[in-house]
């Protein structure tokens, strides 16, 4: 058996490692663009300089060896033909296969603005390559904009702060009225954008990036950005400069190369059920190339999933709980579970909010006695029970004390093994 994945990060290395404890004989070959393994939760600390390539990455040195798998690296993925089951590689190289696991996750979206690709000084933050395209330009910059506040984008502007040899003024736009607009509200996102002014960010919320200032001695470079701000009905064009933009506004699954397949796709990316399986069959897809906002874990736990399908050991990707980000910038620890931004959306929800003496700030969103999703910031020691009570749909309806008290002891007892058990 030939087995082919396609993609170096968390599905993909892990799914390999699988498939290699389940087979001892199979050939497993593992294609990637990158030429090193790494964690891209951490790439902010690789560009504030706080760990070093080997400090990101997440294998043994000799992963590669002690598995027994050929890693084709820096290799890029031109096509795929699922009938006769080859894959084309750059240079025209042709890899067959007897079953693949497609892993490729995404790339970053840069928004629909005339002539913005191609640009030299305006990148995107998903790999190794864009970090040390963002260290090498930073060094001489001046003005630095990050385009975004989400999450990739919060990662860019702390790693930036972090980073001695950068002494640039560092700018953020964002279309929303706040920082990280999907995980956090308001009182939750106002920590960190206190701490972001405290280190001297312009902020400039509900703004939208419309075109781009040209160098006029070189098109390849911008020197600024032009955005509008809409504030109380009224909508300014303003301009800001900058010799270096970081695109952080959204990401794009990487499923060109399955454009002439037949491969079911969507809008959001490559379609496959809980096992892992794609439409056709012996072709198999994991993690954030699915287009759903994949976390590390997830695709942790769906490579595994999928290549235990694809060796014959039925396992199904369930039990995973997929709006959770666990975030600590500046010192300050927050877990947000489920989409808040989608809350308001939600006919019936009951959202109540408390802010504690210790300075704890407790968010949580319920309807019919289930809890649709919670913020908790400050000590996350209370958010094991939330996403337990949320994971297992648990009805709190009966528990008459405050909703910001419950704890394991009002519905689980402890099994024989000493293991939280749930009690109906």
């Amino acid at each position: 058996m030939k087995y082919v994945i396609i993609g170096a990060s968390a599905a993909g290395i892990n799914g390999a490692e699988n498939l290699r404890a389940l087979d001892k004989n199979a050939e497993i070959v593992l294609i990637s663009k990158d030429t090193a393994i790494y964690s891209r939760c951490i790439l902010h600390h690789y560009i504030g300089n706080m760990r070093d390539l080997d400090g990101i990455n997440f294998v043994d040195k000799d992963f590669f060896e002690k598995n027994n798998i050929n890693w084709m690296k820096g290799r890029e993925v031109i096509s795929l033909d699922e009938k006769n089951k080859t894959i084309k590689l750059d240079g025209d190289e042709v890899v067959t296969f007897d079953k693949v696991l497609i892993a490729t996750g995404s790339r970053p979206f840069f928004p629909p603005i005339e002539n913005i690709h191609g640009k030299n000084n305006v990148v995107g933050l998903k790999s190794l390559d864009d970090c040390n395209t963002i260290l090498e330009l930073s060094k001489t910059s001046k003005h630095i904009v990050v385009v975004g506040a989400g999450l990739i984008g919060m990662d860019a502007v702390v790693g930036l702060l972090h980073n001695s040899n950068v002494n640039a003024k560092i700018s953020l736009i964002e279309m929303a009225d706040r920082l990280l607009p999907l995980q956090l509200d308001k009182e939750a996102s106002l920590a960190y954008e206190e701490k972001m002014i405290e280190h001297g960010v312009d902020l400039h919320f509900t703004s939208k990036v419309t075109g781009l200032d040209v160098d006029p001695e070189n098109d390849s470079l911008i020197n600024g950005l032009y955005f509008e701000t809409t504030r109380d009905d009224r909508t300014d064009i303003e301009h800001i400069p900058a010799d270096l933009v970081i695109i952080c506004a959204g990401v794009r699954p990487n499923i060109q190369f399955l454009e002439n397949t037949s491969i079911a796709t969507d809008r959001l990316g490559l379609l496959f059920n809980p096992k892992g399986e794609t439409s056709v069959k012996d072709i198999y897809g994991a993690g954030d190339v699915s287009g759903r906002g994949t976390i590390w874990s997830v695709a942790v736990k769906e490579g595994i999933a999928a290549t235990s399908n694809m060796a014959g050991v039925e396992r199904d990707m369930d039990d995973f709980f997929y709006a959770k980000s666990t975030m600590n910038f500046f010192d300050i620890p927050t877990l947000s579970l489920g989409c808040h931004s989608a809350f308001d959306k939600i006919e019936g929800l009951t959202v109540e909010s408390i802010r504690e003496k210790n300075g704890v700030y407790k968010k949580i969103a319920h309807k019919d006695g289930h809890i649709y999703g919670a913020i908790i910031q400050g000590d996350l020691a209370y958010t094991g029970v939330l996403a337990q009570l949320i994971r297992l749909y648990i009805d709190i309806s009966k528990i008459k004390k405050s909703i910001f008290n419950i704890d394991y002891s009002d519905f689980f007892n402890i099994d024989a093994e000493q293991q939280f058990e749930y009690r109906d």
